[in-house]
């Protein structure tokens, strides 16, 4: 198949090369037409935090966006918010972004319903807007009007800053500067390696087009379904990537070929039949792994698998037919004179000499390997899962002002407030003379006081709990039942003390205040919801995480034929990515080092980072382990001599596999740039992944173990021999090795 999807694309390059011009023209004026749509909605089928949401979202409908915060503050020695000509403006600042195009309501801390949006020194307070858009929806041209409309205050000497979706809209990064760099760095890497800058240019051009497909194909996608912004970026990021290693290997094999005198049609035929089996290969196995994060059963999950999986599969596509086509145009001029391909045999050079270093010593360096990567797991001990919050944002961004100010003002908890929703079991009716309150944009009636000893009941109890700062009165829907409490902590929302909090109400606070009523408590809110969020992804770890070790083993099984092969690269693998954690947990968790990469410090780690780095660090450590592992059973099916296989296997990937290894590395650091801490955290996780990957692993310790297990690598059950498969990916169809006929060469087998 591989060989006549090759052929047919060598023979029709044009009009190959304008199939993928006009696909990626359609991709981004369909995306242009129907808008780019991220959510970052978090749903949680079957937890406590969504059935709170769920149950006050009819009870009390809302805008689509919440209640969004515009932060007022006057500095000390100025004229509090409470005085008439401030209070005056504030008024006249609510009313004019009331008028504000998408602003449904304004609630001002003068009106009964934001009574408590005022500090206690009056000179903080928060103006509540109400919009009809939501999420990525929210542009900074609606928070420029916001601002604009807000100028009675600014004029009055008032400091007006948004929270929330408002300035989230404003400090939303645009990654298109790390992605330049990344690929500017490729391309000088690519330039020394191959000695020619429109050999070097191939791979990038692969990249982009691959990456022009793949983020509008997202975004399309995120009108079906919740993709996170996160998503995006890590589509990029791995996109990227793999695009321009997976060029690279195809076009240095086409190199080979032509050094060797075969034709450009031919060369670039056999490229696709032998190299582009083993990208297809290796890019399935990234698929399938990332398809074992849908056993986490959480939709955030499935989305975060889904967008770099887009941007695999069209890297494949691109790899497989595109390439082939290029290669076919650009013909001889993508070998220059001189290059390494026809250089002379010689000395072992680089990592020649590395692999004849491996074989000689392999027991000294197997250890000292060993001991490098468990030295940099030890801090994965320590691994929690925590939750972000707007404190984790860059110095001097919107959204890190309006949160600090918020918390100096109201408490650290204010910037999380819990809901707890009740569902009673009869109506219960609100204070006499109490109404709606103006403003406050949904059916609720706040209750004036404890009309109905169940209410007054779980209000008792929820002031007097540990970790709670206050408690707004209960609020009654108007279907009489459905109750709602605003429950602010003592802690920030990050703190590990509001999910004990969360987890303390719900297990001891109200099921004592409820016992007996039949009442329905459930704790929602932000905080809830990320706790919840993590507590289902360390339950789901275990299943995601076999699911992803079996099938990564049985890839390698059918594509080499040894179990012991199989075993061997998927514990290679765990210690890669224990290593990989370590380090994340050292940069994150603890900050060691965190203000070189533009943090003010150590930040929580959220549930789903080292999940999806897990997924994503075996898949794409397979790339490596099957370009090494399919050059040195080459090796050794030709002549049956396990130690010099893994010698000529590791000098003739070394150079390619490290040079890969190093874009893709440059292209995550370039991710640093973002003041995403999620984004850093995924930059430095992968980077040091693959970086260890590559040279520990790949280089030190697979090679070390081959060499020790000798022929033991290649054998294989007669019983197992009888069920697999034959599948070729090391070869093309037209090397055969001696010895061959038409049938792999027979590997040591017993019964």
């Amino acid at each position: 198949m591989f060989t006549t999807v090759g052929r047919w694309c060598a023979r029709r390059p044009r009009r190959v090369i304008a199939a993928w011009l006009l696909l990626a023209a359609a991709a981004l004026s369909a995306v242009a037409t129907f808008g780019r749509v991220t959510s970052e909605a978090v749903s949680i089928p079957g937890s406590d935090s969504q059935a709170a949401r769920d149950i006050a979202d009819r009870a009390f409908p809302a805008s689509a966006s919440g209640k969004q915060p515009v932060l007022l503050h006057t500095p000390a020695g100025a004229a509090p918010l409470t005085a008439s000509d401030t209070a005056a403006a504030v008024r006249g600042a609510a009313a004019a972004i009331a008028a504000v195009p998408h602003v449904v309501a304004v609630t001002t801390p003068y009106d009964p319903a934001g009574a408590t949006a005022m500090s206690s020194d009056g000179h903080t307070a928060y103006l509540s807007v109400e919009l009809d858009v939501s999420g990525r929806d929210v542009t900074p041209s609606m928070t420029d009007a916001v601002l604009a409309a807000a100028a009675p205050a600014t004029a009055a000497g008032i400091e007006v800053t948004p929270g929330g979706s408002l300035a989230a809209a404003v400090d939303r990064g645009n990654t298109g500067r790390s992605e330049a760099i990344g690929l500017g760095t490729a391309l000088v890497i690519l330039t020394l390696s191959l000695g020619s800058l429109l050999a070097a240019g191939l791979p990038l051009l692969a990249g982009v087009i691959g990456l022009g497909i793949a983020l509008p194909v997202l975004g399309l996608v995120g009108h079906l379904m919740d993709v996170p912004e996160a998503g995006e970026t890590i589509a990029a990021m791995i996109g990227l990537g793999v695009g321009i290693d997976y060029t690279l290997f195809g076009l240095t094999r086409f190199r080979e070929l032509r050094a060797a005198g075969v034709g450009i049609e031919e060369a670039a035929v056999r490229t696709t039949a032998g190299s582009g089996k083993s990208v297809a290969f290796a890019g399935s196995a990234v698929v399938a792994a990332l398809a074992g994060l849908a056993l986490g059963g959480l939709p955030l999950l499935y989305a975060l698998a889904l967008a770099p999986a887009i941007a695999v599969v069209t890297a494949l596509g691109v790899n497989l037919t595109l390439l082939p086509a290029a290669l076919v145009l650009l013909g001889g001029r993508l070998t220059p004179k001189g290059s390494a391909a026809s250089a002379p045999a010689g000395r072992p050079r680089g990592w020649g000499r590395v692999a004849a270093l491996v074989a000689a010593r392999p027991w000294p360096l197997l250890l000292a390997g060993l001991a490098l990567l468990g030295a940099l797991a030890v801090p994965a001990a320590h691994l929690h899962l925590g939750q972000l919050d707007a404190g984790s944002k860059a110095s001097g961004s919107m959204s890190r002002t309006s949160y600090d100010r918020m918390a100096a003002a109201f408490g650290p908890g204010s910037n999380g407030v819990l809901q707890v929703v009740d569902v009673l079991p009869s109506p219960a009716q609100p204070a006499p003379g109490n109404t709606a309150q103006p403003g406050a944009g949904n059916t609720a009636v706040p209750a004036a006081g404890p009309t109905d000893p169940r209410l007054a009941a779980v209000t008792t109890a929820l002031r007097g709990a540990e970790g709670v700062a206050s408690v707004s009165p209960p609020a009654l829907a108007t279907d009489g039942r459905t109750v709602r409490w605003q429950v602010t902590p003592t802690t920030s929302p990050s703190d590990p003390a509001t999910t004990a909090l969360v987890h303390r109400l719900r297990a001891d606070v109200l099921p004592r205040a409820t016992a007996g009523t039949g009442q329905q408590l459930h704790v929602g809110g932000t905080p809830a919801a990320q706790a919840d969020l993590n507590a289902r992804i360390a339950q789901r770890m275990p299943v995601v995480v076999g699911f992803v070790l079996t099938v990564a083993g049985l890839l390698l099984l059918l594509a080499f034929r040894s179990p012991v092969v199989a075993v061997k690269a998927a514990v290679m693998n765990l210690v890669s990515v224990a290593a990989a954690y370590g380090v994340l947990t050292a940069v994150f968790q603890h900050g060691t080092g965190a203000r070189l990469i533009g943090l003010d410090g150590a930040v929580p780690i959220p549930g789903y980072v080292p999940l999806l780095m897990f997924a994503v660090l075996f898949g794409l450590s397979m790339d490596y382990e099957v370009f090494l592992l399919s050059a040195v059973r080459e090796g050794f099916l030709r002549e049956r001599d396990n130690r010099r296989a893994v010698v000529a296997g590791l000098s003739g990937t070394g150079r390619i596999i490290s040079s890969a290894a190093l874009i893709m590395v440059a292209v995550f650091l370039s991710y640093l740039l973002s003041d995403d801490p999620v984004v850093k955290m995924f930059g430095i996780g992968l980077a040091s992944a693959v970086a260890l990957d590559a040279t520990v692993v790949r280089g030190l310790l697979v090679p070390a173990t081959m060499v020790l297990l000798g022929d033991g690598n290649w054998w294989l059950p007669r019983w197992l021999d009888r069920l697999l498969p034959h599948v070729d990916i090391e070869r093309d169809g037209h090397t055969p090795q001696p010895g061959e006929s038409g049938e792999p060469a027979p590997v040591l087998q017993t019964r």
